[in-house]
């Protein structure tokens, strides 16, 4: 791709040419639609999955414009050192990192009374501490250029509750104030971050929810329906762009009004 055409592609549909992206838990639903999104309009990507061979043969599947790619590194982002040295290397190896999702995450239903220690301890040790692991790797990377944008995934549940998602709930209320308070510390570094809260999404996640509860939630969204996973990766990619350059510590809803 030429100089020319990287210029015309940024004005007229590739806004994230010579971009750098690792998305975390990439490997379905709104991660791999992300994947899509940020390839599709330009960017090198590296997804991460906890099984390398599933993540890599998904990255091999995905799409991207001519000059971009997409690879993929097995990673458990309970593991704090595992992260740093997944988002140093892929850094290192492109000499930047421009953007990174923080969208890996784990959801179980379980009513109040039901919720058991191992439960919280899987809802905060991914949810919570997964992203704070993400977001703190990321921030040491972008530090040295003083720009980046960090995304993570929040959810209307974690801004109304939800019975039977006591935990989930917790865990999503908090990975909001991580983007809030991240963003404070980072605004300095020209590092911006931002959220996004999915509403009912149709994903593997919500299957299990059934036909009945799915189209009673379907019912109570202003919309009328159910969101699709690549509707949240457009406003992903659009909190990664430098078209939204000067939004941080901002929590998008993406939930077809479903939070009035």
């Amino acid at each position: 791709m030429t100089d020319a055409d990287r210029i015309l592609g940024g004005a007229i549909g590739y806004p994230l040419v010579g971009k750098i992206a690792l998305v975390t838990g990439g490997t379905r639903g709104i991660g791999l639609e992300t994947v899509r999104a940020l390839a599709e309009a330009g960017a090198t990507v590296v997804l991460t999955g906890r099984d390398e061979a599933k993540a890599k043969e998904v990255a091999a599947g995905v799409d991207s414009v001519e000059g971009a790619s997409v690879s993929a590194v097995g990673l458990d982002v309970t593991d704090a050192k595992a992260v740093s040295t997944v988002v140093r290397g892929v850094a290192k190896e492109h000499g930047k990192l421009d953007i990174v999702v923080a969208n890996a995450g784990v959801l179980e239903d379980a009513l109040l009374g039901m919720v058991s220690e191992d439960l919280v301890d899987r809802m905060l040790s991914t949810n919570v501490a997964g992203t704070i692991h993400t977001v703190q790797a990321a921030a040491r990377a972008m530090m040295r250029k003083k720009t980046g944008s960090i995304v993570v995934l929040a959810s209307i549940v974690g801004e109304r509750g939800s019975a039977g998602q006591v935990a989930y709930a917790a865990s999503k209320a908090a990975v909001g104030n991580v983007a809030r308070s991240a963003s404070k510390e980072l605004g300095r570094y020209g590092i911006r971050v931002n959220g996004v809260a999915p509403g009912v999404i149709e994903t593997s996640m919500t299957e299990h929810l059934g036909e009945e509860v799915l189209g009673e939630r379907a019912t109570d969204t202003p919309l009328g329906r159910l969101g699709k996973p690549e509707e949240v990766a457009r406003a992903i990619r659009f909190l990664a762009s430098d078209e939204s350059s000067f939004i941080t510590g901002q929590i998008l809803g993406v939930d077809g009004g479903l939070v009035l």
